[in-house]
């Protein structure tokens, strides 16, 4: 799906060669300031590289438009934003920033129900905790139906018990939907549990790359 060929962003990142798959979940770890977060952002078209190429479904990045690109692939930073007004409205902002027909309440609440948010929609989003706007935010992001989402640290705000919970939804949401993540997480345990694909990145390049066919055993 995505295919890094001698790809630098400044002096960030080296990566000479890396290949996400398509309809799997891979994961980056390593510590802060690697380059992951760099990695998700360039693949969301929010910033390019300084060299090199990244190729899309067989099309260079740089050939498509950023608008489009953004419809297929959705991203959720760490400290995603939250707007004044309802849960209802937040969760429909994605919808409204694309130009798309606004969900029904009935199809919000199963959003809420999916990120274990036990909250009416006419709720304001200002009153909420740290994790409950990610929950909120992460929502957002599924309601969105994309083929590919990039997930900055999804679970940083949760408490392990949420988190698992969290995590275990998004994995069986995208094999029943036959969907891609690219997530960036903290958590090895919660890597080795539910990738595909574990990547570690170090001082900006690929330390270690493994299939975790072990999970599936």
């Amino acid at each position: 799906m995505f295919e890094f060929y001698d790809v630098k962003y400044k002096d960030v990142l080296d990566l000479p060669k890396l290949e996400i798959k398509q309809e799997e979940i891979t994961t980056f770890i390593g510590a802060s300031g690697s380059g992951k977060t760099t990695i998700l952002r360039m693949l969301n078209k929010l910033i390019s590289p300084t060299q090199g190429r990244i190729i899309f479904n067989g099309t260079d990045l740089r050939q498509i438009n950023s608008v489009a690109h953004r419809r297929t692939v959705s991203m959720l930073s760490q400290s995603p934003a939250i707007f004044d007004g309802s849960i209802r409205d937040n969760l429909n902002v994605g919808l409204r920033f694309q130009e798309r027909e606004l969900a029904r309440d009935k199809d919000l609440n199963h959003i809420l129900e999916q990120v274990k948010l036990n909250k009416p929609l006419e709720a304001s989003a200002n009153t909420l905790s740290g994790g409950e706007k990610q929950r909120l935010a992460l929502g957002r992001i599924l309601l969105l139906n994309s083929k590919v989402y990039l997930l900055d640290e999804p679970s940083s705000a949760l408490d392990d018990e949420t988190e698992e919970m969290i995590i275990q939804m998004l994995t069986e949401h995208v094999k029943r939907e036959k969907k891609t993540i690219v997530m960036v997480t903290h958590s090895k345990a919660i890597a080795e549990k539910y990738s595909d694909t574990i990547i570690e990145i170090s001082k900006g390049r690929c330390l270690t790359w493994r299939c975790n066919d072990e999970r599936n055993n």
